[in-house]
């Protein structure tokens, strides 16, 4: 039996810093069994990178718990979706969706990412100081997904609780309440937008959005697709603006090489991922079958957790892993995933993120940290902080 290691005996330092027992386990293993704090069943967590990544693409590592007999929250209280989905059922739904996500379209919310950014500094900068989560990093992914899937404006304060208990959850019971009104609110929306016709939204255009055999999305899948969009549209980009910030603002060289030259703020972008991205640990995987992975036995059934932050502090893929550099070429960083579940709402993501950073630092030349940051954020899905206070 492989030794199981709890990782909620590392206490609330886990929480603020999981960085350094992710170093310790890889010292000892690519692969580990290990019991995950406020759960008490046990998992295999894969902590190397290029078992991270092999990992990521094997599909012997089913995200359908359907076929152990397993229903996760999102499926069972929403509807399908591509992160419990698997081929074909994966390659359908991800075929419907990408007639209306387009790249095209993600470039053409570039006017309009700019425009709320600028709104939303031009409210927060007269103040002299301010929590950057509040005045910017939640308000600017948020307008854009609620305005993309067509999300009324009055909507969009209980959305936000709403998302940020299902992806954070302050209790197991506010986590199925949050998933219970989630559901109810997106059956309310797709009827109103299939009684009110064509409206341009994203979500009235995955309404009426027909392959080439006739297939459309289905209402459990249509709910499915709206509340995927929302995550990865929404909460990641929040913790991705929000760390990105506080990781130049600790690194004041790399600060000040940024500010000189923001031809660097792409390869920045890729940085802040690899270095602190806003998804700490890839969602359930089952082994269909036996397997192995770095030649440890996996059974069939077993639960598998890719560990994206642990991933990407590898040695073996970069050198001086918990130095943050923004001139290093962080290319094959898993933030985002890898394989046929890499991360729909990515590009979008990278546009709010390089947009904010940009436009944040070009406006306030004074930037600096007004404060430390709030708690991190429960469990270990998404990573990122509730506050980060600054003052220019």
């Amino acid at each position: 039996m492989a030794e199981v290691i709890d990782l909620g005996e590392f206490g609330e330092g886990f929480r603020e810093n999981p960085h350094p027992v992710y170093a310790r386990l890889r010292e000892r293993g690519p692969v580990h069994r290990v019991r995950l704090p406020d759960w008490q069943s046990e998992v295999w967590l894969v902590v190397g990178h290029e078992e991270a990544r092999a990992a990521l693409a094997d599909q012997r590592l089913s995200k359908d718990g359907a076929k152990i007999g397993l229903k996760s929250l999102d499926e069972e209280l929403i509807g399908k979706n591509l992160l419990v989905a698997d081929p074909p059922q994966h390659t359908r739904l991800r075929g419907l969706i990408s007639r209306a996500f387009t790249m095209r379209r993600v470039e053409e919310l570039r006017p309009r990412v700019q425009r709320i950014t600028d709104d939303l500094l031009d409210e927060m900068l007269p103040r002299g100081r301010a929590d950057l989560v509040e005045s910017l990093a939640y308000p600017l992914p948020l307008t854009v997904i609620c305005e993309l899937l067509g999300v009324p404006e009055m909507d969009r304060v209980e959305f936000r609780k709403m998302s940020t208990e299902a992806v954070a959850p302050t209790s197991p019971g506010s986590e199925v309440d949050a998933f219970v009104a989630l559901g109810a609110y997106f059956t309310d929306l797709i009827e109103d937008k299939r009684c009110a016709g064509p409206s341009g939204d994203l979500l009235s255009d995955l309404i009426r959005t027909t392959a080439e055999d006739g297939d459309r999305l289905s209402p459990d899948e249509l709910r499915g697709m709206a509340f995927i969009l929302l995550i990865a549209g929404h909460e990641t980009t929040v913790n991705l603006i929000t760390s990105g910030v506080h990781a130049l603002l600790t690194h004041p060289g790399q600060l000040a090489a940024l500010r000189a030259d923001m031809t660097l703020l792409d390869g920045a972008a890729e940085e802040m991922l690899r270095y602190e991205g806003p998804v700490e640990t890839a969602t359930f995987r089952y082994a269909a079958e036996p397997l192995e992975i770095a030649g440890v036995p996996i059974e069939q059934g077993e639960p598998v957790m890719v560990g994206l932050a642990a991933a990407n502090r590898d040695a073996s893929r970069y050198a001086v892993p918990d130095t943050f550099d923004i001139r290093r070429d962080a290319r094959g960083h898993v933030a985002f995933g890898h394989g046929i579940h890499y991360c729909l709402g990515a590009p979008l993501a990278r546009l709010e993120a390089r947009t904010a950073i940009r436009s944040l630092l070009e406006r306030a030349p004074g930037l600096a940290l007004d404060g430390p940051p709030g708690e991190w954020l429960p469990g270990v899905l998404i990573r990122g902080m509730r506050s980060l206070p600054v003052r220019w």
